[in-house]
């Protein structure tokens, strides 16, 4: 396929005779609950609550997935599936001029990944990266106790994740594997053609298209209430969570980013946005704009159900799976509660009931780590040499992080033989 025709794809309008997925909340009850945002909208100049155009292109972004690797998908199944997965395994993990001879639909899709759209900053990249260190532990603390715990809220996002067996999953291991994408992804040049963060994103990408094709067609799938598994709406929902509410987090706990280090961290996740096969209609440039869009997302979605308190009372347990090397029952009991009081100040004492956890719980580790980031941050602004010892000290913090998961954390993502994206070998 031709860049030309997977633009043209992407900007298919063969969904727009679907009607709205029954998952989204009525435009008019929106609206209702957001009518105090109407003098900030006039202030900033931009339209925050969604107008009826917006809401349509919301919910018809409900019925898409992604296009140019779903077309691979399907050239994948029309014969021998298992020899043409290890052509994609191949192409990727050693290029595509590897692979002879090479199928037109697959070099196609590699031609058009490998060439980054002409609006890429690579310093901003690099910056964005540098910063994402810095943030150290804390950087981790806001995308599991603020953004991952709190997604679990939108049950819209939890349908394809429970059909694909989460719930009989370790959530541990769900959380060491998103871990290790994120920390090659956010490594030194981990987003070049030759590195583990572009490969394991467009593999990560091609098990989205798998799960997509198996779950549409299972009866349990609701396809008028819930639209299409993996769809281009959710898949720009968690994207933002990884900056725009990343960002929003970290200045909540005293970490305040500079206008360009935002500005990078935007730019950053709207590339790995691109190369997660997202339109570019739902990736945005500004954190002003991902934080509206941010909102307009949330306010679509339904509210929490069953999903979200499965989901969250399984992440909560997540600290009990891991092991130490000293006084292990301790330190899972304190990591435990550490983590519930991040949740905890971030989403408040109704979402945590909605998700099944204690209200009760006090934010006090927040309260305790703010006041010395607030110090400690806003003196490397002055002193170079402790921000570069911030940066060496957030990264080995990030790393340690993740050796806590043990094997589970050095694992590749690789569906089993009861998860919608395997294929046999």
């Amino acid at each position: 396929m031709s860049v030309k025709l997977i633009n043209q794809a992407y900007g298919s309008d063969s969904h727009l005779s679907q009607p709205v997925p029954q998952r989204m909340k009525p435009l008019a009850i929106i609206e209702q609950h957001s009518r105090w945002l109407k003098p900030l909208s006039t202030l900033l100049n931009k339209p925050i609550i969604p107008c009826a155009t917006t809401y349509q292109a919301l919910g018809h972004g409900l019925w898409q997935g992604d296009p140019p690797m779903d077309q691979l998908v399907d050239w994948l199944f029309a014969a021998q599936p298992a020899q043409r997965k290890q052509q994609f395994e191949q192409a990727l993990q050693q290029g595509i001029d590897s692979v002879q001879p090479c199928p037109d639909a697959l070099r196609d899709f590699f031609e058009q990944i490998e060439q980054p759209p002409a609006w890429v900053d690579l310093k901003k990249l690099d910056k964005a990266v540098e910063f994402i260190a810095a943030s150290g532990i804390h950087a981790n603390y806001i995308l599991r106790d603020m953004a991952l715990m709190g997604g679990y809220l939108l049950s819209g996002l939890n349908q394809s994740l429970v059909l694909t067996g989460a719930l009989n999953k370790s959530a541990a291991q769900r959380l060491a594997e998103t871990s290790k994408w994120w920390i090659d992804c956010t490594s030194k040049d981990g987003l070049a053609r030759q590195n583990a963060g572009f490969k394991l994103t467009i593999q990560v990408r091609l098990i989205h298209a798998l799960v997509r094709r198996n779950l549409k067609k299972r009866p349990e799938w609701q396809a008028d209430l819930w639209g299409l598994p993996i769809n281009q709406i959710d898949l720009a929902a968690t994207n933002l969570a990884f900056c725009s509410l990343f960002l929003i987090g970290l200045r909540a706990i005293g970490i305040f980013p500079t206008r360009q280090e935002a500005q990078a961290v935007m730019h950053f996740w709207k590339y790995l946005g691109w190369l997660m096969g997202i339109n570019e209609r739902w990736l945005v440039d500004t954190e002003l704009d991902g934080g509206i869009l941010l909102y307009q997302l949330v306010q679509t979605q339904p509210t929490a159900d069953w999903t979200s308190q499965a989901l969250g009372q399984a992440l909560s347990k997540e600290p009990f799976e891991k092991q130490h090397k000293y006084f292990t029952h301790w330190q899972q009991q304190l990591d435990y509660y550490k983590h519930l009081s991040i949740s905890r100040y971030f989403l408040g004492a109704k979402n945590m009931q909605l998700l099944g956890l204690p209200k009760t719980i006090l934010p006090w580790f927040p309260l305790l780590i703010t006041p010395k980031n607030l110090l400690t941050f806003r003196l490397q602004r002055h002193i170079p040499w402790l921000r570069q010892q911030q940066v060496k000290r957030g990264r080995q913090a990030q790393l340690n992080y993740q050796a806590q998961f043990g094997k589970k954390g050095q694992q590749v993502i690789k569906p089993a033989k009861n998860h919608p994206a395997y294929i046999a070998d």
